[in-house]
């Protein structure tokens, strides 16, 4: 599986400012779940093959062994999942109500939802958000603060009105403008609204100039914040730094609630309440993860794939990992559940495409995928048939409950997510045999597909979905836009990731050396030029998640939104998938197994 990672237009060397500064010795660490029996299955490359195909040349994608070790994952009991803490979190969770019902000032309440949603609690206090955003919508009090227009409210309204779909046209910036159009010397004095400023252009819609005026103005004024000796209080240049790295609209909710609760433990005005909260929340959804966990890695036990296809990634806690991301409502255990296989297929069938097949077996294996004919499996090779049983047995598995629950035939969507995955594989394996090299408008056309985000979200589609609709499902089977741009985001920033390595065991060109080659541009060139289309594609997926017509329900919608997100979390340092970047590795031992 691919994916993605994004820089914005301050490219700037990997940074830990609010990485996790938790782990203790008395914590795991990720090297002690690391499992020794796994590190010597990489040495057992045996696959039950003829003598034919031993005879056949195979490329090795040299992937490690998976760093986890499954028997401890499976042995874990979490404290969290106990009554007793339930019931202190409902506690809690009132208190805050009470206190988002009870603060007068509009501008304090934003704050408030903004560091909730940061702790990753904004789930438990979602209809006191609507109400308080109304409001101040309504009557436009955050607009202005105590008479003044103020960068500072007006940016934090803006952003949180956008992110929760009220329609604040741009506009509201205009009062921050000369006389020439340019915003104005002196907001340079309020680092604070500088940097709401910075975040909530990320919001931006196509044409959008204001905004993009402004992303530029802030970034270059809050980059110099950094370089400077500068009496900004801690939590301020820590923000500045984060927001420069990956700005908060592009970062995935519940995979960052850690570094913001170290963060907010610093701070002057923190919350005790809201601070018990937010670590207990963080444990209680943390025994939840790993319950769902352990029955994705039962499943996985079970396929066998691991060592009937030894060449194959073995990947199931990061695939795992993946889903905490793209479905995040606590609510939808089985979607994540159903994602985590999902995510494990695609890792092994990409891998039999561009590693393990021969281009006239993968020709065979398409074609049967596209007939979906269970009596013409004989014709593959073992590892061929053994992967397409557990394939077509995951899909029926999933109609089945997906039939159950909501007496709808999903079979034809979930088969066809797999074809157009597969075809888009074919694809680009015929380049890689003939040595074609494709331009960038016609890579992207197919890769798009390949990258997997389409199969993802139509798993993820109806499992999440209460009440499914032919007209939702048909604008899901035709990929609707909102699915498009997810999955180009996906393609992209996973390309910014993982292209050299890919490249350099020799896989087609991504679009980065696309770029290069049709424009005779350096990779610093064609990289920032990738950064920029992830960034204009943000756009549109901007506008179609706020669409009064979307067929779709809010929760699908977020799962399309974060797939990207996530996909730039997990690729932001590097290949935090198949590689399993150190950085990613301690950021998924934080999220899965170490409570606070």
């Amino acid at each position: 599986m691919s994916s993605v990672v994004i820089q914005m237009a301050i490219p700037s060397k990997p940074t830990n400012h609010l990485h996790n500064s938790r782990t203790k010795s008395s914590k795991l660490s990720s090297n002690s779940i690391t499992s020794v029996g796994a590190r010597l299955r990489s040495l057992r490359c045996s696959v039950q093959l003829s003598a034919g195909q031993l005879q056949t040349e195979r490329r090795s994608g040299n992937y490690s062994p998976s760093l986890w070790d499954v028997d401890y994952i499976q042995s874990l009991h979490s404290d969290y999942k106990e009554e007793r803490h339930m019931r202190r979190a409902s506690e809690l969770i009132m208190q805050v109500k009470m206190m988002l019902e009870e603060e007068a000032d509009p501008v304090r309440q934003l704050e408030l939802i903004d560091d909730l949603q940061r702790l990753g609690l904004g789930d438990h206090f979602q209809n006191e958000f609507k109400e308080i955003l109304k409001s101040i919508y309504l009557d436009h009090k955050c607009f202005k603060n105590h008479g003044e227009m103020d960068l500072y409210s007006t940016a934090l309204a803006f952003r949180l009105l956008r992110q929760h779909c009220f329609q604040v046209a741009q506009d509201v910036f205009d009062c921050f403008k000369n006389e020439k159009g340019e915003l104005k010397a002196s907001l340079s004095d309020d680092t604070r609204g500088v940097l709401q400023l910075y975040e909530a252009s990320f919001l931006t819609m196509e044409g959008e100039k204001t905004l993009d005026l402004g992303r530029e103005f802030a970034a270059k004024i809050l980059e110099d914040k950094l370089k400077e000796e500068s009496n900004e209080d801690l939590y301020l240049l820590l923000s500045i730094r984060y927001a420069l790295d990956i700005p908060i609209h592009w970062r995935i909710g519940r995979g960052n609630a850690s570094t913001w609760i170290d963060a907010y433990k610093r701070r002057s005005d923190m919350n005790p309440i809201v601070l018990e909260l937010a670590i207990l929340d963080s444990n209680i959804v943390q025994a939840q993860y790993q319950e769902e966990l352990k029955q994705d890695l039962q499943w996985w036990r079970n396929t066998c794939i691991v060592e009937k296809l030894p060449f194959a990634r073995d990947r199931l806690v990061e695939c795992y990992f993946w889903t905490t991301g793209i479905v995040q409502p606590r609510q939808h255990a089985n979607a994540r559940i159903t994602v985590g296989k999902v995510n494990a297929l695609i890792t092994t069938i990409d891998d039999v495409y561009d590693v393990y097949g021969t281009l006239e077996e993968l020709e065979q294996f398409t074609d049967v995928i596209r007939r979906w004919d269970m009596s013409s499996i004989e014709q593959l090779p073992g590892y061929m048939q053994l992967c397409f049983l557990a394939l077509d047995n995951f899909v029926n598995d999933t109609a089945y409950d997906v039939l159950k629950e909501q007496g709808f035939n999903a079979i034809p969507y979930l088969r066809k997510s797999w074809r157009d995955l597969v075809e888009a594989y074919l694809v680009e394996a015929r380049w890689y045999h003939s040595g074609h090299k494709p331009n960038l408008e016609e890579y992207l056309n197919t890769s798009w597909i390949s990258i997997g985000g389409t199969v993802i979200l139509t798993h993820a589609f109806f499992r999440v979905t209460d009440s499914l609709t032919k007209e939702a499902s048909d604008a899901l089977y035709g990929y609707h836009d909102l699915v498009r741009w997810s999955s180009v985001i996906l393609r992209l920033a996973d390309d910014l990731g993982t292209s050299v390595d890919e490249v350099s065991r020799g896989d087609v060109p991504k679009s980065i050396q696309c770029y290069m080659n049709d424009h005779n541009a350096s990779e610093a060139q064609a990289r920032d030029h990738v950064k920029w289309m992830i960034a204009e594609t943000w756009k549109k997926i901007n506008q179609e998640r706020v669409a009064t017509d979307s067929p779709f329900c809010l929760d699908f919608i977020g799962c399309a939104v974060d797939m990207g997100r996530k996909a730039q979390y997990m690729y932001h340092y590097g290949d935090g998938h198949g590689i399993q970047h150190p950085i990613i590795h301690q950021q998924m031992t934080t999220c899965l197994f170490n409570p606070f």
